[in-house]
């Protein structure tokens, strides 16, 4: 089973770069965005699924 260390090390270096950049209010926001972004495409590959699947 591979790790996911690194993706979480790369992650975690994109967070830290971010926070230095960004204010608060840009980073609330943006945190806000990316988990939209990752709540639509879960639903879209659900959706692939189940129309695959019929």
């Amino acid at each position: 089973m591979k790790s996911n260390c690194q993706n979480l090390y790369i992650l975690s270096t994109i967070a830290c770069q971010l926070a230095e950049c960004l204010g608060e209010e840009e980073l609330e926001m943006l945190s806000a965005d990316l988990s939209t972004l990752g709540e639509m495409i879960e639903s879209l590959l659900a959706h692939q699924s189940k129309c695959a699947d019929d």
